[in-house]
């Protein structure tokens, strides 16, 4: 009879489950003993403080990585909520009515009753309009003739700022008295281009002097204005030649209505040729522009996604060398008791903490360039927190996957060829 417990009947038969003599149990050296949460960090992040500077760099690609991708998030969010404070500011009810071409293929002319025809339609809050001039202006009247620096001269009606949403930085908009007579209001670019910094300057307009009672603030809306000088209606009848014929008209409709009143301003506008006119959106331009800006920023979140990926190739590289590095440390590990899933765990956590430090990083670091970007531009700076989020738990992802392979490498050492050395 053999010394087998199954054939012995003075030894009792092992039950199942039971672990094996040798390996545990009342005859056997102790089981494994467990690893709570708090040792596995411990010991994970033992791994991480003995290679502080390899940590740091494999560290710092998955921190670009994730701050490219929270910073274009986070600058394209707060680009769009801009966007929306301006149109919320200045409205998406506004309208242009503008001249098209005739049937021979000229320039088509709006009525000269347009604004008043176009003021009658129902839901129509208000209405103005502007007329271009074919005049120049200059500084002096001693700048060449075709130094005139882009600016276009419009006749403007005195209710046009309520309409359009103008504001002034310094002095103010014609008034009655004003609109009669020589006074300009200059554009933001415009007063740039003239050299004018505060009103009371005197500018060469229509071979004439005109002085300057205002300037305009940049307006997103009707970005035209930017680079115009506008005069009065009825001084530029009388001293400029104007025909009274409205080259642009600016309608706001109700919010509720603007789609209805946009049906109905080319025929009200010129009702023999409704076909010559051209009716806008000015949103719509701010509403495109978005959308372009939003496909640059998938591109730009498809190149920090590469980053990224080169982030967890570091990962991946660290921890191999880490493993072929402490084999000695395995295979003790291993002699004192440490089972294979305990050696896997161990390194799964180390990747898993490289990668943690990389993402928080990384997160703080787009964060912080946003904010820089979103100051310098005067914008809201805005970062979602599912771009946060979303950001730490693709490094813990990138953490697992690249730290899978050396932590199954590492289990699977046996303790006497770990402590023989590589």
């Amino acid at each position: 009879m053999t010394g087998d417990a199954a054939t012995r009947p003075d030894l009792p038969a092992t039950p199942p489950g039971a672990p094996p003599p040798g390996r545990g149990g009342d005859e056997g050296e102790a089981a494994p003993a467990r690893l709570g949460p708090r040792d596995v960090l411990r010991v994970g992040a033992a791994g991480l403080r003995a290679r502080p500077l390899r940590v740091f760099l494999s560290a710092l690609g998955i921190a670009i990585g994730i701050a490219a991708m929270i910073g274009v998030v986070g600058i394209s969010t707060s680009s769009r909520a801009q966007l929306q404070a301006t149109l919320d500011r200045l409205g998406t009810n506004l309208l242009t009515v503008a001249p098209g071409r005739d049937f021979f293929g000229d320039d088509a002319k709006l009525p000269v009753d347009t604004v008043p025809m176009i003021s009658r339609i129902e839901h129509v809050r208000s209405v103005s309009g502007t007329g271009k001039l074919d005049v120049k202006v200059y500084r002096n009247d001693r700048i060449p003739e075709g130094e005139s620096g882009g600016i276009s001269v419009l006749a403007a009606r005195l209710d046009l700022p309520r309409t359009v949403g103008l504001g002034t930085v310094a002095g103010r908009w014609l008034n009655a008295g004003t609109g009669r007579y020589p006074a300009v209001v200059l554009g933001s670019a415009s007063a740039d281009r003239l050299g004018v910094a505060a009103p009371g300057a005197q500018v060469w307009l229509g071979s004439q002097w005109f002085t300057v009672v205002g300037i305009l603030a940049p307006n997103d809306l009707a970005p035209e204005f930017d680079s115009a000088a506008l005069v009065g209606w009825d001084v530029a009848a009388a001293r400029l030649g104007f025909d009274g014929h409205p080259t642009t008209v600016y309608t706001r409709a109700e919010k509720d209505a603007v789609e209805d009143v946009r049906e109905l301003l080319a025929a009200t506008a010129n009702p023999r040729s409704p076909n010559e006119i051209e009716v806008s959106r000015p949103s719509d331009a701010l509403a495109a522009e978005n959308a372009t800006d939003e496909a640059f920023t998938g591109l730009l979140l498809g190149l920090g996604g590469v980053a990224l990926l080169v982030g967890g190739v570091g990962v991946a590289n660290t921890m191999v060398i880490s493993v072929l590095e402490r084999r000695a440390e395995i295979g003790l590990r291993r002699s004192l008791g440490a089972t294979r899933g305990q050696i896997r765990l161990q390194f799964l956590t180390e990747s898993q903490l490289l990668a943690a430090l990389g993402g928080v990083g990384g997160v703080a670091l787009g964060i912080a360039v946003t904010a820089v970007f979103a100051v310098t531009q005067g914008w809201p700076t805005v970062v979602p927190p599912w771009a946060m989020a979303g950001g730490v738990g693709a490094t813990l992802v990138i953490g697992g996957v690249a730290g899978l392979y050396p932590a199954i490498r590492a289990a699977r050492l046996a303790p006497t060829e770990a402590l023989s050395g590589p």
